[in-house]
């Protein structure tokens, strides 16, 4: 088998290129190669010839994503402008993978389409469908029509729900696979109703979540599959940001990394943190929460690559402070 740079390609493919800059969080080593694919008859063609032992990780705009320091082996794929057009008939919106969640909602709403719950979710539609993203209530599952991907033997299949098999943030996309586009119904709506409550959840967001910090949204799940609904009504017996409060949490830090003071739930790079300090960091709030509430919280966050060799990483436990700076 040829190796990826002896593949035909009308895209572009990048040996050793670092990941970091490519991720909210800016952390992370490089990739053995990326390939960023003119269309999905060229990422079908690049899949088809490329060895079938050769790993293959799907990349969209790193918003949910720590990479590890040691850097990831195998093809990262990253869709761009060829993958992020949005269509809208009726009231049914046809997207790229590419496309941002932010601009789907936007352009739904020009339309009269309500997909509001999509403007304050981060990332692009590719991997919002991936992990069923959903917020307000609303889940992609919930919209769902079709989508079509590339397979990793680089067959272009469609696929319906009955195959992803929506789940509370997950779906049983195969390894490999590549999301190409997605196909959304909403319900109709008047425009300028859509983009004041559009506003009104933008306005609610950036007043109780890290917007300005480099973050990854969201680290852990809520626990037993609740999620916020932003009612007046919600109860946060069992949201990841309470039980990490309770832990006492908030505002703890690794190195450069820090549980955000702001919001609980979100881990953030407070500048210079490393891909280990995140993770460990994470760890850690894991292990307190189990200790205090005797739950386990589960990883939002996509965690992928290998651990850098490190001296000292021994004593890192050491390095642990909570929000009141004392050491664990």
């Amino acid at each position: 088998m040829p190796s990826p740079d002896q593949i035909a390609i009308r895209g572009r493919l990048s040996a050793e290129r670092s990941l970091a800059d490519l991720t909210w969080l800016r952390v992370g080593g490089p990739a053995d190669w990326l390939f960023q694919p003119a269309d999905a008859d060229d990422l079908a063609q690049f899949l088809a010839a490329l060895d079938a032992d050769i790993p293959v990780f799907p990349m969209g705009v790193g918003s949910n994503l720590i990479v590890r320091d040691g850097g990831l082996r195998g093809v990262v794929i990253r869709l761009g402008r060829g993958f992020n057009t949005i269509e809208v008939d009726g009231t049914t919106v046809t997207v790229g993978a590419a496309a941002l969640d932010a601009h789907v909602a936007k352009r739904a709403a020009e339309a009269g389409v309500d997909l509001t719950f999509l403007r304050t979710i981060p990332g692009a539609m590719g991997g919002a469908l991936r992990m069923n993203a959903g917020c307000y209530g609303s889940y992609i599952a919930d919209h769902f029509v079709s989508a079509t991907a590339v397979t990793r033997a680089g067959a272009q299949v469609t696929l319906s729900a009955t195959d992803l098999n929506f789940a509370y943030r997950q779906t049983d996309l195969a390894d490999g696979w590549v999301i190409t586009d997605v196909t959304l119904q909403g319900e109709t709506g008047v425009p300028d109703e859509l983009n004041a409550r559009m506003q009104s959840q933008l306005e609610k967001r950036d007043a109780t979540q890290p917007t300005k910090e480099r973050t990854a949204g969201s680290t852990f799940r809520n626990p037993a599959g609740f999620s916020s609904t932003g009612r007046a009504d919600d109860v946060h017996d069992l949201k990841a940001w309470k039980v990490i409060d309770d832990a006492g949490m908030r505002g703890a830090q690794v190195g450069g990394a820090q549980m955000s003071e702001k919001h609980s739930n979100f881990l953030i790079n407070k500048g210079g943190a490393t891909a280990a300090d995140l993770e460990e960091l994470g760890e850690e709030v894991i292990k307190r929460v189990f200790q205090s509430a005797g739950l386990t919280l589960e990883w939002e966050i996509m965690r992928i690559g290998e651990f850098a060799p490190s001296e000292g990483q021994a004593e890192r436990g050491a390095e642990y402070r909570t929000k009141s700076g004392s050491k664990a």
